[in-house]
């Protein structure tokens, strides 16, 4: 048993990670872009027209842009963690290096909470949304998030070459939609629209700010929608073929795509059906096409099925994050350990069935898709914080530390992205204390399962841990 100060590390027998691979060589750079927009996609179909109603049209841009720049920050740092740390743990193992154990271990945690959460609120707007659609004739949705859990988990357990192709597919779809919705809207956008919310009279109040500075603040959160959980793709690394080059290029395209099309939806949909009301709508794209072209529009019927395919592709990809995630945690034995075990086709089975359990029960108890995200965005937005503070003290600790990429501004850019991180950590909890304050608790409790076990029972041979052990060799050799 090895020691470093306040960690044990317990020994392992010789097959020990011989029983917890994943498959390497399943993605390149093409599959890595499509898993992030995959993973966002369904945001630009609904919830970020939400903020409309807390912030008028120039309070979401304003949140738009700021958080914008936060993730477009962020993902350059993540670009040279995830090309320098190649390792499934990506948000922990880039923390492990830069924090310790603890750190490492925090980072994962919100990480995992964001992951495991978000698909269960995912699970409620799609059986919202089939409801709405009027199929299959179902009154209540809790057989749709089971089927959802069910056949997703499915096609991940049946490998991952094979999940990442369809997961590509399904985006592909939703991609399409988009495109279709702005050829159907760009003829009959008029400016006009986008303000005609009535200020309230709240200091700073006007037709561009309706509710004022305080609207900004509280749009924030939906401005997170438009990007929320881009930062997983680097959880493909060990799956990735080339992670050095693949990686950077990956998210970074992903990161294009999700700033294009983000702006052309906040542009067009409220610039055509008019701030207020789609402030207040469940399908702003399909609504937004029935005002202009009336409501028997073919187009709005594809985009309103498509908007389906959105979901679904959001829901498939955080899947594999959590699952990726929840792995290199257990591998490391910050976890239990029997949740890192992967089966013949190297899919971390485990990992996979049992965070899908506790969301199809959560979906199932609560059917409150607003808190779960709500939940699942507080815990990103903690990650975010951890994740820029990692790179900056990668780079002050390790400046000698061989990178595949480089984060064009250093730390300058991912401390651009650490204050915005810390603003929109406060406005999360400012508008949903509940939400956060469950997160909070999981946390503190994850934390205290860290501090009096999991830290007496690590792995040392876990590819996150070797990196680490790695840096405190050099260290004591200097």
């Amino acid at each position: 048993m090895a020691r470093t100060p306040h960690i044990d590390y317990r020994s392992v027998d010789k097959d020990y990670l011989k029983h917890r691979q994943l498959k390497s060589g399943a993605a390149g750079w093409i599959l890595l872009a499509g898993l992030g927009v995959a993973y966002v996609i369904s945001g630009d179909f609904s919830g970020w027209n939400l903020g409309l109603a807390v912030g008028g049209w120039g309070g979401l841009l304003i949140a738009f842009l700021l958080m914008g720049l936060m993730y477009t920050c962020m993902v350059f740092g993540l670009a040279e963690m995830s090309s320098t740390l190649p390792t499934a743990g990506a948000g922990y193992g880039f923390a492990r290096r830069a924090l310790g154990p603890l750190g490492g271990f925090a980072t994962g945690m919100a990480v995992l909470i964001e992951y495991a959460v978000a698909p269960a609120a995912i699970a409620t707007f799609i059986g919202g949304y089939i409801e709405a659609l009027g199929l299959f004739g179902l009154t209540n949705s809790w057989p749709v998030y089971l089927v959802t859990y069910v056949v997703f988990i499915g096609i991940h357990l049946w490998g991952v070459g094979e999940a990442l192709k369809v997961m590509f597919g399904i985006t592909a779809i939703a991609v399409v939609a988009l495109i279709i919705t702005v050829v159907g809207l760009v003829p009959h956008f008029d400016a006009d629209n986008l303000f005609n919310i009535v200020p309230d009279g709240s200091v700073g109040s006007s037709a561009f700010l309706p509710f004022g500075i305080s609207g900004v603040l509280a749009a924030l959160v939906f401005g997170i929608w438009f990007f929320l959980a881009i930062e997983g793709v680097p959880l493909a690394a060990e799956e990735s073929s080339d992670p050095k080059r693949d990686m950077p290029r990956g998210i970074i395209a992903a990161m294009i795509f999700l700033l294009i099309s983000g702006a052309a939806m906040l542009l067009l949909v409220p610039g055509t059906a008019g701030a207020e009301a789609m402030g207040e709508s469940g399908s702003p794209l399909p609504e937004a096409l029935r005002a202009v072209r009336g409501d028997d529009s073919v187009l709005a019927d594809i985009v309103n099925y498509a908007g389906l395919a959105g979901l679904v592709a959001s829901f498939f990809s955080i899947v594999f994050a959590y699952s990726r995630q929840l792995f290199a945690l257990s591998r490391a034995g910050y976890l239990p350990k029997v949740l890192s075990l992967t089966s013949s086709r190297r899919t971390p089975w485990v990992a996979l069935v049992v965070p899908g359990t506790i969301g199809f029960i959560l979906a199932a108890a609560t059917g409150n898709g607003g808190l779960l995200i709500n939940i699942a965005v507080f815990g990103a937005t903690l990650s975010y914080v951890l994740l820029n503070l990692s790179h900056i003290m990668l780079r002050v600790k390790e400046p000698n530390l061989e990178r595949g990429y480089r984060t064009p501004g250093g730390v300058v850019t991912t401390g651009i992205a650490l204050v915005l991180a810390v603003v929109a950590l406060i406005a999360t909890f400012v508008l949903d204390v509940l939400a956060a304050s469950i997160t909070a608790g999981v946390f503190m409790i994850a934390l205290a399962y860290f501090w009096f076990y999991s830290r007496h029972h690590l792995v040392a041979s876990a590819p996150e841990e070797e990196f680490a052990m790695l840096e405190d060799s050099e260290k004591s050799l200097n």
